[in-house]
């Protein structure tokens, strides 16, 4: 039996709506489970690192692989929901999701360097930060950069962490024990305090280390002169709510809000005008 058309249209839609949405029930409830799932499959790669019983790792590889079946199913979802195909296909976020799912896609060949992949698997929360979270809006641009900084540390920290932790292990067990002393590694590095008590001995961790400062040289500076530029523009700015479009700051000087035009009574002060004024806003008039 032949679906009709308009009804796999429709379905369609549904499904990339609910991918997106973050505003109803259910779009936000699949957006933090995925979110949930991406965090509970990186807590796993870091305990498995350490010396756990054999039926615990057992049971932490089952459920990986529980979640990376998820993350199939919801890459398939995506891909047959998506309106361009070929542009969902190199889109950016997808190209991290299929990252993502690539040790599972591959797991029949137990090829090595496909298990580095999964430490990319945290960069899946790069979509939940661009101004808009699954936890709310963020409202003030500085706000938005700021959490994109802590954000850009901790993945450069986590996934360069698991990449040397996965080189150097074999080869220098003493030194990279466990996830925790890559951890410390890569923050004592980044942070040029360099103690020197622990060090890569292959060149591939050595290599990892390199990638791992230019990487935060190139990042970091990037974003807090972005930041300081935000700060900067927003400090000429006074709370001064507008009563009718509800813009909630204005410059110092401004007489009409810069959003619909409407007169502003006093700067500073929410806007607070007689009946007779709030038919219609302020019309020829040279704004700010």
């Amino acid at each position: 039996m032949t679906v009709p058309a308009y009804i796999v249209r429709y379905l369609q839609q549904k499904v990339r709506f609910y991918f997106e949405d973050i505003e109803t029930p259910l779009g936000k409830a699949i957006n933090l489970a995925i979110t949930g799932l991406v965090l509970l499959s990186s807590a796993i790669f870091v305990a498995e690192t350490y010396p756990i019983p054999a039926s615990v790792r057992t049971a932490l590889g089952v459920c990986n692989n529980v979640i990376l079946l998820i993350f199939t199913i919801e890459y398939g979802l995506r891909f047959w929901s998506a309106e361009n195909k070929l542009r969902f296909v190199f889109n950016l976020y997808s190209l991290i999701d299929l990252i993502a799912i690539l040790p599972f896609l591959f797991t029949a060949l137990d090829i090595r360097f496909i298990r580095i992949f999964r430490w990319f698997r945290i960069l899946r929360l790069i979509r939940f930060f661009e101004g808009r979270t699954i936890f709310g809006y963020l409202t003030r641009q500085d706000s938005a950069i700021f959490a994109r900084i802590l954000f850009s540390i901790f993945t450069i920290i986590f996934i360069f962490s698991g990449l040397i932790y996965q080189v150097e292990h074999p080869n220098n067990s003493e030194d990279f024990a466990t996830f925790l002393d890559a951890i410390y590694f890569s923050v004592a590095t980044m942070t040029t305090v360099g103690f020197g008590d622990i060090t890569p001995v292959s060149e591939t961790g050595r290599l990892l280390t390199v990638l791992m400062i230019l990487t935060g040289i190139a990042v970091i500076p990037w974003q807090l002169g972005e930041l300081i530029r935000q700060l900067v523009k927003t400090s000429s700015l006074v709370e001064t709510v507008c009563s009718n479009c509800g813009w909630p700051t204005h410059d110092i000087d401004a007489k009409y809000c810069k959003i619909c035009g409407w007169k502003l009574s006093q700067v500073g002060k929410s806007c607070e005008l007689p009946p007779s004024e709030m038919s219609s806003p302020t019309e020829g008039v040279d704004l700010n």
